[in-house]
Order: C-alpha cells, then structure tokens, then sequence
C-alpha cells in the first residue's frame, strides 16, 4: 500500500453550479485507542453532530473495521473506523479537506508520534484542525510545513488577543430570554451532547434557539457563537462569556438560549463551571450526572458526588435553579436507567430523562414545564 506520505490525490473542487448544492467540507478525525471512550469525546461529538463537516472515517486502530455509529449509538451511519491514516485515505478519491485531531487527553498536548502523523497529514495537503492546549501556529516545525504545503492549522482553543478580551459589565441582564445552562456532577459526562440534542429538539418545535459552545469539540462541530473557556485568562472569563450570550441575543433574538457546560461546580480540577454560572447568570439549569459512574473520570480516587449534592452546591452558589436531571446511561441497562429516572424524580422533585435513549420530547418538556412562556409562543405560532 502507498505511504500517505508519498500519496497522491486530487484535491476535490467545491461546487461552482448556482444550482448544485455546496459541498460539504471533508474530514477524517484522529481517535487513536479512544474512540468511543471519554477522552475521544471531540470524535465521538463529531461522528454524532457536526454542522462543518462531512466526516470520511475515523482512526483508530483498536476499533478497526467497524462502523462509527454502531460502537457510540448502536445504529450504523456509514462513518467507517481505519486502522490509520494510510487506511482511511485508500478509502476515498479525493484528498480529505482537513485532519482533525479528535481526543481531548488530559495532558493537552501531542505525544512525538502524533506530531509526526499531523506533519505527514500537512504534508499530504491536508488542513489541521487542533483543539488542544497545545496551539502549532506558535511550534516553528508546524508553522514551516504548513507554509510550504499551503494549508491552514485551526488552533480552536486559541482565544482573542489579549487586548480584546473583554470584563464582565452586567449586560447579561439585558438578555430577556430564558438562558439555561447544561451542567454536570463530571468532566466528559455528555452535558454537550444533551444540550445538542435538546437545542435540536426545541427547534423542531418551532422556537428560535441558539446554543453557545463552552469548549473545543462544540466550535469544531460548527458553533456560531462560543469560546473555548478553559483556555481563557481567570480574569476574563466570565466577561467573555457574556459579551457572547449577549452578541447572540442581539443578533439572533432568540426564545432561548442554551449554554453549553464544563467540567463540574465541585470538581476541584476545574473552574470552568464556576464562570459558566457568573458570565451566563442562567435562569434554569439542566444538571447531566452519570449514576454508573463510581469515580470522577481521570481520578479514580475521586467518588462521584450525588445529583442532590451537586443541585444545592449550584443554588447556593448562584441565583439559579436546575430544573430537571439527565443521565448518562454508561454502565447501565435500559432498565436501570428506568429505574434511576423514577428514582431521582422522587428523591429530587424535578424531572428526569436519559437524552440518548429516550425521547427528546422529555427534554423539551422539562423546558416548558420551567417556562411556561415558551410553551405559549408555541401555542401563538400554532394559531
């Protein structure tokens, strides 16, 4: 088999008919012994939901051979799972637009063979799309090979310039529509993907939503409005977020605005949720916990905390109230995940849903049971 460094392809030509759809752009995702697992979730976000790409296959070789969507959902999506970059070109015509670097490890940088397998990816042709800590437009050896074989690197995390970053002013309290923020008892939980889906679910019924993306996996699957929080000045975090919300209040007037978390308001590793809370000052929060999941992921000798624990941490914290509980369903049957939504219901008194595995329908309820405006526009619109 040709080396995919010494390949060739032809570089596929976007559309030019006025009558013929835009061609989506191409993308093979990097996922090396993580797809599928919790630190793959920017690969696992992007087999699942992507408005900027078209993905061609993911990498990884411990998964070889199967389809993407039958090892995170159970349903097949055509996505196909090679054994490394030289596999997943032999599988398509035209060169892939870009090479996304699709795992968020905690170290946040690449290892020596990852930096040799993106250079290769350069040399091939292909644009990068990195959302670690770690930004190669500041490395002089990728700065050099992207130069030389004309592509671009996208370092999503990279924030505004200094100068430009802007403080909490308070204008948040000028967005007069219900801002509800996905939290979560952990790290990598599926707060994005629940915010996701239920932006999507609100949607179909016919509200204007606009959902804000908190981190690198939600502005490579296409955001429009966002910011990498975690790679933000202290200072500045809360303020960034807010001149977002509001930017997208303005010019987007929506019903509803969904926030997208991170992290966990008591994960001590993390500070991220916190400056969710001030720059967003929420009027309803959804909180995502995962009940088969003994230990914080990457701490293992970190318990995780209970939902109610967590819901008076973030009330007492914020001018806030979470009003409704999804789950995770990792390491659970369907019937105990039955169980434990009729289970936490009780215990809790606010509703419960698992955003994977059970109608989106309960999503939306749990949003109009909080803001029962919502449901009389949509009543208005139906008139």
């Amino acid at each position: 088999m040709t080396s995919p460094a010494t390949a060739t392809f032809e570089r596929a030509a976007p559309s030019q008919s006025p009558g013929e759809p835009k061609r989506l752009t191409t993308a093979i995702v990097y996922c090396e012994a993580n797809f599928g697992a919790i630190d793959g979730k920017t690969a696992n976000g992007l087999v699942r939901h992507s408005e900027k790409y078209e993905i061609l296959s993911i990498i990884d070789s411990q998964k070889a051979g199967q389809d993407a969507g039958m090892v995170l959902d159970g349903i097949a999506n055509a996505i196909p799972i090679c054994r490394d970059l030289a596999d997943a070109l032999s599988r398509t015509d035209t060169l892939p637009d870009f090479f996304i670097f699709g795992m968020a490890p905690s170290s946040g940088m690449l290892s020596a063979a990852e930096r040799s397998l993106v250079l290769d990816a350069i040399g091939l042709g292909m644009n990068i799309v990195n959302g670690l800590h770690e930004f190669l437009n500041d490395d002089p050896e990728f700065v050099s090979a992207s130069s030389a074989n004309g592509v671009t690197i996208l370092d999503v995390r990279r924030p505004r310039a200094s100068k430009d970053l802007r403080m909490f002013s308070g204008r948040i309290a000028q967005v007069t529509c219900p801002r509800i923020a996905v939290l979560g008892t952990d790290c990598a939980i599926g707060k994005r993907t629940t915010a996701t889906i239920l932006t999507r679910a609100l949607r179909d019924r016919g509200l204007n939503v606009v959902m804000v993306g908190t981190g690198q996996t939600g502005l490579i699957q296409g955001a429009r409005y966002g910011i990498a929080l975690d790679a933000v000045p202290s200072q500045f975090c809360a303020g960034e977020l807010e001149a977002i919300i509001f930017d997208a209040f303005e010019a987007e007037q929506p019903d509803v605005i969904i926030i997208e978390g991170q992290g966990a308001l008591s994960h001590p590793a993390f500070s991220t949720t916190s400056f969710i809370l001030r720059g967003s000052c929420p009027t309803g929060v959804i909180l995502q916990h995962a009940p088969g999941r003994t230990y914080r992921c990457d701490f293992d000798r970190m318990p995780m905390p209970l939902p109610a624990a967590e819901i008076n941490l973030i009330q007492t914290f914020s001018d806030t109230r979470v009003i409704g509980l999804t789950l995770n369903h990792e390491n659970m049957t369907d019937d105990e995940v039955s169980t434990a939504v009729d289970a936490y219901e009780l215990e809790l008194g606010i509703p419960a849903t698992d955003a994977l595995t059970r109608s989106p329908d309960r999503l939306v309820d749990i949003v109009l049971r909080a803001f029962p405006e919502l449901g009389e526009k949509l009543n208005a619109h139906a008139q």
